[in-house]
């Protein structure tokens, strides 16, 4: 933050003069607005594909530990620690760079990449509060009284869940927004996403570079919060 306010910034320890010139530039240079808006529509999507694929695969997950099938769910659970994103991202290079799949750097590989990169952070969030709810009861006074499987579901396990499905997505989106990583392997010049244009500007004025670096840590730090006040609401 001080940097962004600073006018120079040159072998010195604090910059000198004050400006908010950088955030002006910063909101007139086509290509960070193209990169903001990128970010969000993969973020977006992210957290689309996410909520049809998470509730699910966490029931199922839920319901094989309790009949001893618990391997599965640890398998998942440890997947963001054991898969870093480099490793994902030359996969994705590998599969995605062929005749047969030429997909590298288009907008639907990016937004697949995420989505497979945040899926385990919102299974095992929607997993835990599972397992912390004991639903089982609720759906077997359910099924007494003549409920099917969907109804089950439906009527008592979405309603259950909504809470911490909706400060689940806020922390997709979040990892989504800040990924750079993954981001920076996959996307094409037209598709770049924040972080990867963020990079390049620390090779311009560093004052320019520091605007462009608190706008992130806001939009982190607007997520966090966020998801933060939606847990003390449910609490």
């Amino acid at each position: 933050m001080v940097g962004s306010a600073g006018d120079s910034w040159t072998n010195t320890l604090l910059p000198t003069g004050l400006t908010g010139r950088w955030y002006v530039e910063l909101w007139q240079d086509p290509s960070f607005r193209k990169a903001f808006v990128n970010s969000l529509v993969v973020a977006l999507a992210a957290c689309v594909i996410n909520t049809l694929l998470a509730m699910p695969l966490a029931y199922a997950l839920y319901h094989g530990a309790r009949r001893g099938g618990s391997l599965t769910a640890r398998i998942v659970s440890a997947m963001p620690i054991a898969v870093p994103t480099i490793t994902l991202g030359f996969g994705y290079i590998i599969v995605f760079n062929s005749d047969l799949l030429p997909w590298l750097g288009s907008m639907p590989l990016l937004i697949a990449a995420h989505a497979i990169y945040t899926l385990p952070y919102l299974t095992n969030t929607l997993l835990t509060d599972l397992r912390h709810l004991g639903l089982e009861r609720l759906e077997q006074a359910a099924a007494t009284l003549g409920a099917s499987n969907w109804q089950q579901f439906t009527s008592v396990v979405l309603p259950s869940l909504r809470q911490s499905l909706i400060s689940g997505l806020v922390m997709v989106a979040a990892l989504s927004v800040g990924e750079f990583g993954l981001s920076n392997l996959l996307t094409s010049f037209q598709n770049r996403t924040y972080p990867v244009v963020l990079l390049q500007a620390f090779y311009g004025a560093t004052g320019f570079a520091c605007a462009a670096t608190v706008i992130l840590l806001l939009l982190a730090g607007a997520s966090a919060l966020l998801s933060s006040s939606l847990v003390k609401t449910r609490s």
